[in-house]
């Protein structure tokens, strides 16, 4: 696998810097990699921390049409609604072998190419904010001219940030329910125990560090490798135990119900945010 391609980052906002802080991790030369951002003051900041070129599209208004022109891998990170107009800004600016790879939520692969060049290599990732800490879980889906060195372009991006699940693309909205969504859920149970344990007498910032500290160490023993999550909980769960109360209760409020219930939210959420831009 080639090791100098040139990389653009098209608006580093939270999960792009996340991307990037992995490929530096994992040794990629910053001199590779350039990328774009909204504000001066923005794009100041990121080249601080990152150590690599970083130009304002207020600034310039050609920023991401130059920082993708023979760039290897064109990164799409601006919001879902902006997706579709960036792939028209820098369609003429592309190779023809420049991989496009899309981190945003609910455009379709067929609506990309239908704002690229014809052939254009596009990849749809679907990455969970986990990468800032190096365990991200990425689902991606390749487009029609997407061959396997594309895929592996870009999956090489996250290499130093999290794994990477590839899906065909009718998948991704469950990918984006489980773990795109799913850091949400981890941190709305800590928030809820945290005022739980208040409600209970603990001092607020007491019960929030038990909650959060708590939250975390059990993520970390689910990320041993082959551990099966029934497993690790029946192991805390002692016959006739408090646990065990705890989470009779739950189950007795049909959590199982309101878990999948929002997780089905959460993939509806996605398709309609495909048909409203599929058509686009």
């Amino acid at each position: 696998m080639r090791t100098d391609r040139t990389t653009a980052l098209l608006g580093l906002g939270n999960m792009s810097g996340a991307i990037l802080a992995g490929m530096l991790a994992a040794g990629t030369d910053p001199g590779s990699v350039r990328a774009t951002g909204r504000s001066a003051t923005t794009a100041r900041q990121r080249e601080e921390r990152f150590r690599v070129t970083v130009t304002a599209t207020e600034a310039d208004p050609e920023a991401n049409r130059n920082a993708a022109a023979g760039a290897d891998v064109v990164v799409l990170g601006v919001k879902p609604k902006d997706i579709l107009s960036l792939c028209r800004e820098i369609a003429g600016a592309l190779r023809p072998g420049t991989v496009v790879v899309s981190v945003a939520a609910g455009i379709p692969l067929a609506a990309m190419e239908r704002h690229l060049p014809a052939g254009q290599p596009v990849v749809r990732t679907m990455p969970n904010t986990p990468l800032t800490v190096g365990m991200g879980v990425v689902g991606m889906a390749g487009g029609a001219a997407a061959t396997e060195e594309h895929l592996a372009a870009a999956t090489a991006l996250f290499a130093g940030s999290g794994t990477v699940h590839r899906v065909a693309e009718d998948q991704i909205d469950a990918v984006a329910a489980v773990s795109g969504s799913g850091p949400a859920y981890a941190f709305l149970l800590a928030e809820l125990m945290a005022a739980g344990g208040a409600q209970m007498g603990l001092d607020e910032d007491l019960a929030a560090e038990l909650a959060r500290n708590t939250v975390a160490g059990a993520g970390r023993m689910l990320a041993e490798p082959g551990v099966d999550p029934a497993a690790l909980r029946r192991a805390v769960t002692s016959p006739n135990g408090t646990t065990e109360a705890a989470v009779e209760s739950f189950l007795a409020a049909d959590l199982a119900g309101i878990i999948a219930r929002g997780m089905q939210a959460s993939a509806a959420r996605g398709r309609a945010i495909s048909e409203e831009f599929g058509n686009s």
